[in-house]
């Protein structure tokens, strides 16, 4: 019996821009580049192909803060952290990891570990404060400053134009459960590339539809917080709606470069041998991966997930003809996010099988990241690929051994992969530093580089002296 797997994207491309002064006025002091020679792989190790975008990745509400700073507008993130009771500890990312003001030594730091790529997002309400409208120069000015300090110190930007924090001036209007939004987002999109297009070589229109489905409009412990499955469908629908959108408007803008979603997928198995597990890990499958990589790989949604919309579901009037087209407009890549594993019983629960991490949804399963990038060779056809976020949280400070195993093992799955024709570019750890961490605020740390909670100071963690071993001799040691 075949087993079911999922899916994601990500895209890691060259940048086509010109170098720019390395250090801004105001550029804070930079930590210095290793000058030891790079090592070599000894016995049993493992190569990547010559030119593997070995990046680390970020999110805008994160880490940037400055939230009410040189123009920003809400965004619902803003909004739902500081109401009682939507994050542990109370915790809000006002601050964050104060990146806005910090962003030449975090250049350095990513330049000290050697990273070759950087995923970020814009904050769609820094650079429009309403969403809509005339750009805030101010806010623009920090992403031409982050994208040319990154092509000055030889990185390639890459960068995603939704990680989830909708302007609230926009949400006052409805939000994602509006078809306007879609239309607002392929707007602002178009904005983007004319002012960073030049300098910017690869984008990602949206982080993880999936999560905001799921978590923001069906659990509601996410922003916007709704708890309505038909609503999350219908946001779903106008969320891809805008990928595809946002795509035609690059197309349009004849900006040189690629463009792609970003997808988190987990594999589906069948929690035993049973007919009845294999029926619901195919039910979970469609609703996990499919309806999400069917519509924005091949421009349809999947029967199955279709026909099990109930006759009255508000998705069903929402999906309009052509939309399936629009959404499904090509993609020159797929950033794919992998985490963890599903497992289904017959009854259609969840099983765990593996260790789980201080994030305890987190079954800590290597070999799901191959299942997934060779589905999609198999599935999709030979898209390039790129991983824009693998890690975990960890207790430990600085010493992080437990992380090192995760992203030694994950890698090793991933030049599996490789080696078994999956076209992967890159690999993006998450996160390049400790952040918000959403509704579990700042009690997870993902960061191989440690911010102090207090004081905001950095110190790369043993996993970055780790990955920085890694991306020199650009392969990993068993």
């Amino acid at each position: 019996m075949r087993r079911r797997h999922v899916l994601t994207l990500a895209a890691a491309g060259a940048v086509a821009a010109g170098c720019t002064p390395q250090d801004a006025p105001g550029a804070q002091p930079g930590v210095a580049a290793a000058t030891a020679p790079p090592p070599t792989l000894g016995p049993g190790g493992l190569a990547f192909p010559e030119g593997f975008a070995w990046g680390a990745s970020t999110s805008a509400y994160q880490v940037e803060g400055a939230a009410a700073e040189d123009g920003r507008g809400p965004s619902v993130w803003d909004t739902f952290s500081h109401q009682s009771g939507r994050v542990r500890g109370g915790d809000n990312g006002d601050v964050a990891a104060d990146h806005y003001h910090r962003v030449y030594e975090d250049l350095d730091l990513m330049k000290s570990i050697g990273l070759k790529s950087y995923r970020f997002s814009i904050s769609w309400s820094r650079v429009l404060p309403e969403g809509r409208g005339a750009l805030n120069a101010k806010g623009l000015d920090f992403y031409h400053r982050l994208v040319d300090g990154l092509l000055a110190r030889g990185i390639t930007p890459v960068a995603t134009l939704f990680h989830w924090d909708t302007p609230q001036a926009l949400q006052d209007k409805g939000g994602w459960e509006q078809r306007d939004c879609a239309q607002w987002f392929a707007d602002y999109a178009l904005q983007m590339f004319y002012s960073l297009g030049d300098k910017v070589g690869t984008w990602l229109t949206l982080n993880e539809p999936k999560t905001v489905v799921q978590l923001g409009y069906t659990s509601g412990i996410h922003a916007p917080g709704k708890r309505d499955k038909r609503v999350a469908n219908v946001a779903g629908h106008h969320l891809l709606l805008a990928h595809g959108m946002a795509v035609k408007a690059f197309r349009a803008s004849g900006k040189r470069g690629r463009i792609g979603a970003a997808l988190n997928l987990s594999p589906v198995y069948p929690a035993d041998s049973s007919a009845g597990a294999a029926k619901q890990a195919g039910l979970v499958d469609d609703d996990e991966n499919q309806r999400y990589l069917e519509p924005v790989l091949r421009g349809r949604y999947p029967a199955a997930w279709l026909a099990a919309q109930p006759a009255g579901a508000p998705v069903r009037a929402a999906i309009r003809d052509g939309d399936a087209a629009t959404i499904g407009e090509p993609s020159d890549l797929l950033a794919v996010q992998y985490y963890n594993p599903i497992y289904v019983t017959a009854s259609g629960g969840r099983a765990v099988k593996h260790p789980t991490t201080q994030a305890t949804w987190l079954e800590v399963y290597p070999d799901g990241l191959f299942d997934v990038l060779t589905r999609i060779r198999r599935d999709y056809g030979d898209i390039p690929i790129t991983v824009t976020e693998n890690g975990m949280p960890s207790t430990s400070d600085e010493q992080d051994d437990d992380r090192i195993a995760f992203l030694r093992d994950h890698l090793a799955a991933a030049h599996k992969a490789i080696a078994a024709g999956v076209r992967l570019e890159g690999y993006h750890v998450w996160s390049l530093l400790d952040n918000f961490e959403w509704a579990e605020g700042y009690s997870q740390r993902w960061g191989i580089i440690r911010v102090d909670p207090k004081t905001r100071d950095r110190r790369r963690k043993a996993s970055a002296e780790w990955y920085r071993d890694v991306i020199a001799r650009n392969g990993i040691q068993p």
